[in-house]
C-alpha cells in the first residue's frame, strides 16, 4: 500500500516553507514516526516524521526546493519488504547527461508565492568544471529561505549567467551546461570511492540552514565538524562551533624596525568582507521602517529590586517544589506591567490606519536571543495567568525559541513586549518598537548603589527601566505613569496582590 508524505502545517501565514535536508534515500526502510527529511521556514525548523513503517519510495521534492503546505514530498510503501523505489537507486551511474552538441540553461526555480526574485549568494562549481546531474551547482537567497540549485543535466559548466552578487528573477537563467562525452558517460561514484567525492563535495551537501549560519558567524566548512548523514554539516554543528572557544594565536615576533602607519591598501588587506544574508538585510529594513514610521521615544525610570528579590529568596524553594518552575524575574515583570496597562490602556493598544485599535487583553511578548538572531515568542492572555503559569510558559518557550522550534503562530499577535538586556550586561538602553506595537519595556542589569533612604545612605540593588513608546498614541503623561506603576508594583509586590 503506497501512502504519501506531505508537508505539515507550518503555523499561522506561513505558505511555504525549504527542504534542508533528507534523512532518508530511495528504497531506505522506515520505521514508523522515524524523521524523513527537515522543513525550514524563515525562523523555525520543522521535522517531518514518517507516517507509517515501511520503504521510501520516490522523493518528489528534492533538497533545496521550496513547497508549499500539503505539498507531496514523497511517497512510503507500507511493509518492510517492498522493493526499493525506482527513482535514483533503479539505475545508477546512468544519469541523464547533456545531449552531445548541445546546451542546457540552468533556470532559475520557482522561489515560492510572491517571492519574484532572488540573489546568487554562493557558486559552487565555476566554468570549466564537470558536473553530475543533481550536483548542486549554486545556491540563492530570497528574503527569507535559501534555494539550492542542482544540475539539470550531467555535463560541463560552459557558462555562468549570473555571477555571486546578481539579482536574478523567478525563472531566470542562471548558467549553461555543455555535452561532453567523457562528461556525459561518466558514471556515478562507486561506494569505493564516495568518502573522496563526500570530502570533495562536502561543502555542498551542507544543510542551507549551516550554510547561512557559517556565513553569519565567519566560519568555513573546515572549521565544523559535521554530524549529519555523510559528514553533512548541520545547524546545531555551526552553533557547537562558534560557540567553542576560538584558539589563541601565537604572539607576534616583535618587530625589528619602529612601528609606522599601515597604508590603506594593507588595512584592506586584513579586512574581511561578508557580504549581508537577505534574512539580515529585512531584519535591517524592518527596523529602520519601525523608526520611520512610528514618532518613537524612551522614557526612563529606576526600581529598586529589594523587595522583589527578598520575597523570590523566601519563597523560591518552596514555589519550585510544589509547581515544579523556577520563580525568575520575568514573572514579577510581566504582572507589574499587566498591572500598568490597565491603568494606561493606550500602551497595549495599536494604530490601523486612522483608528486607534484598543486591546482588552495582553499577549504578552517576551524577546530572547538566540543563535539565529532575536525573536519574540508571545505569552497569549498573560493578564489570566498565575505566577506558575507565567513561568512554566516563558522558560518552555525560551526553551523552544533556542532550539529553532517555535512556530510562526507562536510569535505573532503580541500587544505589548518586555526586553531584558540585563543578561548580557546592559546597564540601560532605549529599545526599539515592534510593530504594530505602541510599547516595549527594557529591562537591565541589576547593580549594586547608594541610595538615600528615609535619609540615610543605603546600598540596594538597582535597575533601569526604559520604555519606548509611539507618541502618536501614548502622551508623555501616560507613559510616564506607566513607568511609575511598573516601579511601585515591583518596589513593593504586595501591590500586585492588592491591585493597587
Amino acid at each position: 500500500m503506497s501512502i504519501e508524505v506531505r508537508v505539515p502545517t507550518l503555523g499561522e501565514s506561513v505558505t511555504e516553507a525549504t527542504v534542508a535536508t533528507w534523512f532518508k534515500k530511495p528504497g531506505d526502510t522506515v520505521a514508523i514516526d522515524e524523521m524523513l527529511c527537515e522543513l525550514e521556514t524563515d525562523k523555525v525548523t520543522v521535522e517531518v516524521p514518517s507516517p507509517a513503517a515501511g520503504t521510501l519510495g520516490d522523493i518528489v521534492a528534492a533538497e533545496g526546493e521550496t513547497v508549499g503546505v500539503n505539498a507531496l514530498l514523497a511517497t512510503l510503501t507500507e511493509g518492510t519488504s517492498a522493493a526499493p523505489a525506482k527513482a535514483k537507486a533503479e539505475a545508477p551511474g546512468k544519469a541523464a547527461a547533456a545531449p552531445e552538441g548541445k546546451a542546457v540553461t540552468v533556470m532559475v526555480p520557482t522561489l515560492g508565492e510572491s517571492v519574484t526574485e532572488a540573489t546568487v549568494s554562493t557558486w559552487f562549481k565555476k566554468v570549466g568544471d564537470t558536473v553530475a546531474q543533481d550536483e548542486m551547482l549554486c545556491e540563492l537567497e530570497t528574503d527569507k529561505v535559501s534555494v539550492e540549485v542542482p544540475a539539470p543535466a550531467a555535463g560541463v559548466l560552459t557558462e555562468i549567467l549570473a555571477p555571486e552578487g546578481t539579482t536574478v528573477e523567478a525563472s531566470g537563467k542562471l548558467g549553461v551546461i555543455g555535452g561532453a562525452s567523457a562528461a556525459a558517460a561518466a558514471p556515478a561514484p562507486t561506494a569505493a570511492a564516495a568518502p573522496a567525492a563526500a570530502a570533495t563535495s562536502k561543502d555542498i551537501e551542507n544543510a542551507p540552514a549551516a550554510q547561512k549560519l557559517m556565513a553569519e558567524k565567519g566560519l568555513t566548512p573546515a572549521q565544523v565538524q559535521g554530524t549529519g548523514r555523510d559528514g553533512r554539516i548541520m545547524k546545531e554543528d555551526v552553533m557547537k562551533a562558534a560557540s567553542s572557544p576560538a584558539p589563541v594565536a601565537a604572539a607576534p615576533a616583535p618587530m625589528a624596525s619602529a612601528q609606522r602607519a599601515p597604508s590603506p591598501a594593507e588595512d584592506a588587506a586584513r579586512e574581511e568582507r561578508v557580504k549581508m544574508t537577505r534574512l539580515r538585510q529585512t531584519i535591517a529594513r524592518r527596523l529602520k521602517d519601525a523608526q520611520n514610521t512610528a514618532a518613537m521615544l524612551t522614557t526612563y525610570n529606576e526600581v529598586d529590586m529589594t523587595g522583589v528579590m527578598d520575597l523570590r529568596n523566601e519563597y523560591k524553594d518552596l514555589f519550585e517544589k510544589k509547581h515544579g518552575a523556577r520563580l525568575g524575574f520575568m514573572s514579577f515583570f510581566t504582572k507589574a506591567c499587566v498591572h500598568a496597562l490597565r491603568e494606561v490602556p493606550e500602551v497595549n493598544a495599536e494604530i490601523d490606519g486612522t483608528d486607534i485599535v484598543y486591546k482588552n487583553f495582553v499577549h504578552m511578548g517576551i524577546a530572547a536571543g538566540t543563535p539565529q538572531g532575536l525573536v519574540v515568542p508571545v505569552i497569549r492572555d498573560a493578564d489570566q495567568k498565575s505566577f506558575a503559569d507565567l513561568e512554566k510558559e516563558i522558560a518552555e518557550k525560551g526553551r523552544r525559541a533556542r532550539d529553532g522550534k517555535l512556530s510562526m503562530a507562536e510569535m505573532q499577535g503580541g500587544t505589548f513586549t518586555i526586553s531584558n538586556g540585563g543578561v548580557y550586561g546592559s546597564l540601560m538602553s532605549s529599545p526599539i518598537l515592534n510593530p504594530p506595537q505602541s510599547g516595549i519595556l527594557g529591562m537591565h542589569k541589576i547593580q549594586d548603589r547608594p541610595m538615600v533612604v528615609a535619609g540615610q545612605i543605603v546600598i540596594r540593588p538597582m535597575m533601569y527601566l526604559a520604555l519606548s513608546y509611539d507618541h502618536r498614541v501614548v502622551d508623555g503623561k501616560g507613559a510616564v505613569t506607566f513607568l511609575v506603576r511598573v516601579k511601585e508594583a515591583l518596589e513593593d509586590p504586595r501591590r500586585l496582590l492588592m491591585d493597587l
